[in-house]
């Protein structure tokens, strides 16, 4: 027998569950989106800049979060003079572009 205590616990569960997926969905979109501003600044463009941007998406997994994203961008990006902090900077614009393009996409 169901109770409303367990019913509501259980739509929390859901709730968390989804707000979960659209937070993962955000990060990798907005790592992603990253990539390809990444690439530009290195002057690849096309098929090098899509496996770039997918190179730093993957960094996330392999070694752990937006530091091992801004690690990886930072490194990379260092020799055309593109600071940390412009890259933080790109980083919190691109999740709020993000957000927005998975709220409109449903």
């Amino acid at each position: 027998m169901t109770t409303t205590f367990d019913k509501r616990e259980e739509g929390f569960e859901k709730q968390f569950a989804h707000d979960e997926e659209l937070r993962f969905k955000a990060m990798a979109r907005r790592n992603k989106m990253l990539g390809l501003w990444a690439a530009g600044v290195l002057g690849k463009g096309g098929p090098d800049a899509e496996v770039y941007a997918k190179e730093v998406v993957l960094a996330e997994f392999e070694e752990g979060g937006d530091s091992a994203v801004l690690r990886k961008v930072s490194k990379d990006l260092q020799p055309k003079g593109v600071t940390e902090q412009q890259i933080r900077e790109q980083m919190t614009e691109l999740l709020s572009q993000a957000i927005e393009q998975i709220k409109k996409s449903g």
